[in-house]
């Protein structure tokens, strides 16, 4: 029996001092569970805020794809109620063409105009779906973000499978303290702590993997998402500064046509007054026209006319008057049905209206 005691007391120090060395080399044990050393810790901390930091890019990266697809679809179906409406525009514009009708002319060069914006959206909607969408969709459902996020689960699994094997060694060695341990409770320990220590170093190297596929997902992520964004900011730049320059030229057409809608107007009034001066006022109660002035032919004898050089003329003598295409002058009737005086020529329209 001696013999027999002696033995226990040498086998129950022996695994005193394995659990003592198996407590040093994994850490420590409590109630709730395995509390693993500290490198084991920091990876485990990683891994979840890298894990978190993936998720969050992740839905970004959705909210970026379904605002980029949603703004091309209600964008195209603006572009084709703006390009009806431009077409339409030119249709009127190029049917009514004359050379009085400066409203025809304004309607093509605004649908024109239309049409060249209409162009510059259809290229920024394309920059849109196939530099921002299709890439960021690319990366949501890319092998490297599922491959890292299932190493992560796997290392969560077999962390789980670590807890329960070291409560499970703990259970075994607790049995040990207090009463004599037999040679099967001893193989049993020394299986459990051994399959711990397999665990715990799978886990480990488990752990390293995972976060480095997390961290090359992290960077991947972050940088493509900052390429893309910059890609639609350099393209919405560029559509409004060609649609900016566009407008700017269609504004400056149509102040243009406006300003020689009007001078033609203002023309052709001064030329009907001339030709047909007014009537004078009849001061007399019984309307008689000639009171003023009885002879009628010659209220008109002096009448002064504006005409437009269609034929240029060179002179070539002394009082002649060189005419070029297009020339305004002021001519008087000299001989009645004869002749006509010039009397100025090649003046602006504010000089020739004050005449």
């Amino acid at each position: 029996m001696e013999a027999i005691k002696k033995q226990a007391t040498r086998l129950r120090e022996q695994v005193a001092k394995q659990q003592q060395a198996v407590l040093k080399h994994l850490g420590h044990f409590s109630n709730e569970g395995i509390i693993v050393d500290e490198a084991e810790l920091q990876c485990y901390q990683h891994l979840q805020n890298l894990y978190n930091s993936t998720r969050a890019a992740k839905h970004f990266q959705k909210n970026i794809v379904r605002g980029a697809e949603g703004f091309v679809s209600i964008s195209s179906k603006q572009m084709e109620i703006l390009r009806k409406l431009a077409d339409e525009c030119c249709k009127y514009g190029a049917e009514n063409q004359s050379e009085n009708n400066y409203v025809a002319r304004t309607v093509l060069q605004f649908g024109a105009s239309h049409n060249l914006m209409e162009n510059e959206k259809e290229i920024f909607l394309g920059v849109l779906n196939d530099q921002v969408s299709k890439p960021l969709r690319a990366l949501i459902t890319g092998a490297p973000l599922e491959d890292a996020r299932h190493l992560t689960h796997r290392y969560d699994k077999l962390r789980q499978e670590v807890e329960a094997q070291a409560a499970e060694a703990m259970r075994r060695r607790s049995k040990t303290r207090d009463s004599e341990i037999s040679a099967e409770s001893f193989m049993k320990l020394q299986a459990a702590e051994a399959r711990l220590t397999e665990l715990k170093s799978t886990m480990m190297a488990l752990g390293r993997e995972a976060a480095a596929a997390m961290s090359s997902v992290e960077n991947q992520q972050q940088e493509i998402t900052a390429q893309r964004l910059f890609s639609m900011v350099d393209a919405e730049r560029c559509y409004h500064q060609h649609v900016l320059t566009i407008l700017d030229k269609l504004h400056a057409e149509m102040i243009l046509e406006e300003q020689l809608n009007e001078s033609a107007l203002q023309s052709a009034t001064t030329q009907r007054d001339v030709i047909f001066p007014p009537e004078p006022k009849n001061n007399t109660s019984n309307g008689s026209e000639n009171h003023m002035h009885p002879n009628h032919k010659d209220a008109h004898k002096d009448a002064l006319y504006i005409a437009k050089v269609i034929h240029p003329f060179d002179a070539q003598a002394e009082g002649e008057l060189s005419l070029f295409i297009d020339d305004f002058v002021v001519v008087r009737q000299a001989n009645e049905g004869l002749a006509w005086l010039t009397l100025s020529l090649r003046f602006d329209y504010s000089t020739a209206f004050t005449i």
